[in-house]
């Protein structure tokens, strides 16, 4: 059975081209350690690492910023725990949208028993920001945003330039999650006045998992208290904590394969036009909301969540059936056609309870590069078979099968 990959919004296959090759080679003709070897060999890993660097300064258009300002960790979740617990202090206060993944929300709701508070800016049923509703929840110790790009649930996009504007017009630092967006839309910095940035390498990126980090204005990381600290290779004559980037916030040996990984994708990345990423993206996700409405337009036994276009949102779509279990759903899915997808709350509770799909989830379907029209054909065939209008679909719903 052919297998046919709708997981891309958890982790990318198949990982861009070079990557494989790049961590075989590190691992089986290298080995190195960075940072610690005074010889040639250690010294080309570290140039390679520091062009890695260089290559998200400017994919994310961080012009003003060095390649000292990129930080490497292990994923998008520790970058936004390095952000969040490095600034924020008792008595803060925080902005986050009604959408936000649980990277954001359980660092929050750590901090909030050590004096921080946070209010969420309402959503739409559609996911949607409803920015206008904002300023209403500014405190004079409000320090700072931060939200997704896009929904990891439902595909709505975020009105970064909105946001970037607003909080620049009341003085709030601003902090971006790119967990669904890094290397599918553009992203600039500058424009979008963003401090901080936090990616993960093996999303849209396409490289490796373990990989990841946060790209941050120098003002910010002169505040922020180190999450970790430990060995840097560096000032080893002090037992303090190093005060510049970024051995600051990157203690210990770094996922080095990983990192070479991540250089091999990023190389791709910038051999490709991200206009036809956005077009090939763009046009499965339509092509499957048609291609669903056309199958049950009355919503009886599909329901489509979130946005019903293309528009605003980015690769990633979810649904329910209503006449059969949706894990079952995932499982038939998977067991009988090959179709991998994710099924649950996808570790955002409350971008459910905003899209009224709390406590049951959704069943998932998020695109990528490789993936094709027949592809999408497939799965609407199976969508149907498994979760159509069949009386007896009903009769296991109804006994709990």
């Amino acid at each position: 059975m052919k297998k046919i990959y709708f997981d891309q919004a958890s982790t990318s296959f198949p990982k861009a081209p070079g990557v494989a090759e790049a961590v075989f080679h590190y691992l089986s003709d290298s080995g190195v350690n960075v940072n610690r070897g005074t010889y040639n060999a250690a010294y080309s890993v570290e140039e390679e690492i520091f062009d890695t660097r260089e290559q998200l300064l400017r994919l994310f258009h961080f012009t003003s910023g060095k390649g000292k300002n990129v930080i490497f960790t292990s994923n998008i979740t520790t970058s936004l725990n390095f952000l969040l617990k490095g600034l924020l202090r008792p008595g803060d206060h925080v902005l986050v949208s009604a959408m936000e993944h649980n990277a954001v929300m359980r660092p929050l709701v750590q901090l909030q028993k050590a004096g921080v508070s946070f209010d969420r800016i309402p959503c739409g049923p559609d996911g949607a920001l409803l920015l206008s509703q904002a300023e209403s929840l500014l405190r004079p110790e409000t320090k700072l945003l931060v939200c997704l790009h896009a929904s990891n649930v439902c595909g709505t996009l975020m009105p970064v330039q909105e946001i970037g504007d607003f909080c620049r017009n009341h003085g709030l630092l601003f902090i971006l999650d790119t967990a669904q967006t890094a290397g599918i839309l553009p992203i600039d910095m500058e424009a979008l006045h963003i401090d901080a940035l936090a990616f993960t390498g093996h999303k849209g990126l396409r490289g490796p998992q373990g990989t990841g980090g946060f790209l941050i204005r120098d003002e910010l990381s002169a505040e922020m208290v180190p999450l970790l600290s430990g060995g840097t290779g560096s000032v080893s004559h002090t037992e303090e904590v190093p005060s510049f980037l970024p051995d600051r916030f990157e203690p210990g040996t770094p996922n080095i394969p990983g990192i070479l990984g991540l250089h091999a994708a990023l190389s791709c990345l910038e051999q490709t036009s991200m206009e036809d990423l956005i077009r090939h993206e763009k046009k499965l996700t339509e092509y499957f909301l048609k291609g669903i409405q056309k199958l049950d337009p009355e919503e009886k036994y599909l329901r489509l969540i979130g946005k019903k276009t293309s528009e605003g949102r980015c690769a990633v779509v979810s649904l329910q059936t209503l006449n059969i279990d949706m894990a079952r759903a995932a499982y038939e899915l998977d067991s009988q056609y090959g179709i991998m997808t994710r099924v649950g709350l996808h570790c955002a509770p409350n971008a459910h309870k905003t899209l009224g799909t709390y406590p049951q989830g959704t069943i998932r379907f998020s695109f990528g590069p490789e993936n094709t029209v027949e592809e999408l054909d497939a799965a609407l065939y199976a969508l149907e078979k498994i979760a159509g209008p069949d009386p007896e679909r009903k009769a296991e719903k109804k006994y709990g099968f």
